[in-house]
């Protein structure tokens, strides 16, 4: 496919076919990389958007007191002697 670039102010911009964002997943937020004289867009990755159910999910199935916090392991005050 081709297309131009058209004027919008002092910037640039192209054009997108309605089917072309379809096929390609594209959503409202966008990264844009330079790499090797082309331009890759593609939707912004979304790195922490599960953290939280992946947390509540930890906490329920896991024991993560802390009870031994300070305990000692093994022979402290013989190994600095």
């Amino acid at each position: 496919m081709r297309t131009n670039l058209i004027n919008i102010g002092n910037s640039k911009a192209v054009r997108l076919p309605k089917a072309v964002i379809e096929q390609a997943g594209l959503t409202s937020e966008l990264e844009i990389e330079v790499s090797a004289g082309a331009v890759v867009i593609r939707s912004a990755r979304q790195t922490r958007r599960d953290w939280a159910s992946a947390a509540a999910a930890c906490h329920q199935a896991c024991d993560d007191r802390l009870d031994d916090w300070d305990a000692t392991i093994g022979d402290f005050e013989g190994a600095w002697s």
